[in-house]
């Protein structure tokens, strides 16, 4: 396993050891960890949304797929077992 070596504020310091403290993440490195994955989770969503909304654009969806979507979608709601409140 790799290590990095880096600085931070140390206002962020105090407020990462109160997450350690109040038992949110295991220790610094597991918080760091935790951000670094995040970080690319959420570049390879946003990759995957940009390619989609590419894949749309080139290729429209038809009036007759739109219509079966919507027809599908609520026959599918008025299947679920809703509860009244």
């Amino acid at each position: 396993m790799a290590q990095l070596v880096t600085r931070v504020d140390d206002s962020l310091v105090v407020q990462l050891d109160a997450m350690v403290e109040g038992g949110e993440v295991e220790s610094r490195s597991d918080a760091v960890r935790r951000a670094l994955q995040a970080m690319i989770d959420e570049r390879e969503r946003r990759r995957i949304v940009e390619t989609t909304v590419e894949a749309y654009r080139r290729l429209p969806q038809t009036e007759d797929e739109l219509r079966l979507a919507a027809v599908s979608t609520k026959a599918m709601i008025e299947e679920e077992p809703w509860e009244k409140w």
